[in-house]
């Protein structure tokens, strides 16, 4: 416990950061002169706090998907990037724009939470009929499979000059965020919370279909309800802010090392890591090159990728 909450101090330090940087002066000391506070305190309202909050529940929800689909699927390797969810969930995107153009923001973000469950439905039946002799054949597959439906989603796009419009769903960036613009990703937060609640089925779930149906649970009920949670986190967060890669896998993974795979215990770490993360390289990313600001999906897919390429080696030097 006193190291959750130490965690949890590290976190509340970058968010307490995050209010005050970026190009217009926000600072406790303009917030308390009168000549400026009130201009500080509409840019700290309108922009810092909602951006701050975004930061926090996508890291959250994000992080959380990843442990359930890794549960799910009992792969350490399988998370929304990885297994073509997030491809999916662009290509809704991109419907939605396309068929749908008068159509809420919410609206858009179910549709995109039905593709990205085609997908991640998709991608296990593949792996149903591919013969797994290596872990690293699940995020190969998923990586394929991603890559084909990007290819088309950017093929589509280019044909009716939506190409712009695919980057801003594909590179996550939280400079767009303002109040009225992030709400969405309270149903990401509120489904990670769901998760927790029944923590204790996914953890049993994640020890197979046999294990789970002696013990009376309906493994496909709550494969469902898990694939469920993973599409509609993936398609608020992409809806909202874009794409933040790998941070499904290297949360959990870094988490496991020294708190475990019971699902109830490592979710809370999950959560504050997740958040701890993105608040982090968002950070980074704004404080690089100022005034201008390097989008949190380049920094987190740097960082993300070195530490799956790490992951990846670990695991071939022990199966060595």
């Amino acid at each position: 416990m006193p190291l959750f909450l130490l965690a949890l101090s590290a976190m509340a330090a970058l968010a307490f950061a995050s209010l005050f940087v970026g190009v217009s002066e926000v600072t406790p000391a303009a917030l308390l002169d009168p000549a400026s506070s009130a201009r500080a305190m509409e840019i700290l309202w309108a922009s810092r706090i909602p951006r701050t909050l975004a930061l926090i529940l996508a890291g959250v929800s994000l992080g959380v998907a990843g442990l359930l689909m890794q549960m799910l699927t009992r792969n350490r390797f399988v998370e929304p990037s990885t297994a073509g969810t997030v491809e999916s969930a662009s290509l809704g995107m991109l419907a939605a724009t396309l068929f749908l153009p008068d159509a809420s923001i919410l609206t858009r973000m179910l549709v995109s939470a039905g593709f990205a469950l085609a997908g991640t439905a998709l991608f296990l039946q593949i792996l149903s009929r591919v013969p797994l002799r290596s872990p690293l054949v699940v995020p190969l597959v998923g990586l394929m499979l991603g890559g084909v439906v990007s290819a088309a989603t950017t093929f589509i796009a280019y044909r009716y000059d939506l190409l712009q419009a695919l980057g801003a769903w594909t590179t996550g960036d939280f400079s767009v965020v303002l109040r009225g613009r992030y709400e969405l990703l309270w149903i990401g937060f509120a489904l990670a919370l769901a998760a927790y609640v029944a923590a204790d089925r996914f953890t049993v779930a994640g020890m197979g279909e046999d294990f789970t149906t002696n013990l009376g649970l309906d493994y496909r009920r709550l494969m469902i309800v898990g694939l469920v949670i993973v599409s509609l986190v993936t398609a608020s967060v992409v809806s909202t802010v874009g794409i933040i890669p790998f941070l499904g896998l290297v949360v959990p993974n870094v988490v496991s090392l020294f708190a475990g795979d019971n699902m109830r215990r490592t979710l809370p770490w999950v959560a504050a890591l997740g958040a701890a993360l993105v608040l982090a390289c968002d950070l980074v990313g704004r404080l690089i090159r100022p005034p201008y600001e390097i989008p949190i999906g380049t920094v987190f897919g740097v960082v993300g990728s070195v530490v799956f390429l790490v992951l990846l080696l670990n695991r071939r030097t022990r199966v060595a």
